[in-house]
């Protein structure tokens, strides 16, 4: 129970890598808030987790949460900004319209959630922060579209400038990229033929699981982590190396 004590915050939570993350930061006895604009889907994680319906691309409603939240729990120890959404299209068919919207989710809810939790962290002298981003910050986007692939990218530039500024302070900011994970944005989004050609180019033979990814978290946000800060912990199945 290396989290008891600890009040963890994970966004997405309703997805398959945030229902596991939220699953073992419970079990690591964290009291773990839940945000996600799916209440309905929240209420299947059970009563180990607080629920927060909250829409992420509002950044008024991320606002008022956020208030909310701090007044109620004074702090908030652990943010793991899991949100994200995912599009197909490349250059050519990528609108303004869905660029900002991606934007808004993927990138600037982990901004406004990050500026949120930051003070107490430092009031106290200890935080992490974890950002799961992708293997397409780095590939371009194998199936993923430009937007997604672009904000991907940029959220990995934030943890790297979280990182140097906050390390000083007891807080550590990472991010983990995976490759294809088994969860309804993967398994719905794309086509077979698209899941079954990344599968066959993965050497491992097989799609990450989100309980890898949350394992993964779990030790970003463990007391014996202090030493790991703006790192990036690629898990691709060997897709690329270094």
């Amino acid at each position: 129970m290396e989290l008891r004590g600890k009040t963890a915050l994970v966004t997405g939570a309703a997805g398959g890598i945030g229902g596991a993350i939220v699953a073992s930061l419970t079990e690591a006895g964290a009291k773990v808030l839940a945000f996600d604009r799916d209440a309905d889907a929240l209420r299947r994680l059970g009563k180990t987790c607080e629920p927060v319906v909250v829409d992420l691309a509002n950044p008024t409603d991320i606002s008022a949460t956020m208030q909310d939240v701090l007044a109620r729990h004074g702090q908030v120890d652990i943010l793991v900004n899991n949100a994200g959404i995912l599009s197909p299209n490349k250059l050519a068919s990528t609108t303004l319209e869905e660029w900002h919207r991606i934007m808004a989710i993927n990138l600037d809810a982990a901004l406004l959630l990050t500026q949120s939790v930051v003070p107490g962290m430092k009031a106290k002298q200890w935080g992490r922060i974890v950002n799961i981003a992708s293997y397409a910050w780095k590939s371009g986007g194998l199936t993923a579209g430009t937007g997604y692939a672009v904000s991907k990218a940029a959220l990995v530039g934030l943890t790297y400038s979280t990182a140097r500024e906050l390390t000083a302070e007891g807080v550590t900011a990472n991010a983990v990229a995976p490759a294809y994970v088994v969860s309804p944005m993967i398994m719905e989004q794309l086509s077979k033929e698209d899941r079954d050609r990344q599968l066959a180019a993965i050497p491992v033979g097989r799609l990450c699981e989100p309980e890898e990814v949350a394992h993964t978290v779990r030790f970003l946000v463990s007391p014996l982590s202090g030493f790991m800060t703006g790192t990036v912990i690629d898990m691709n199945g060997g897709l690329q190396f270094g």
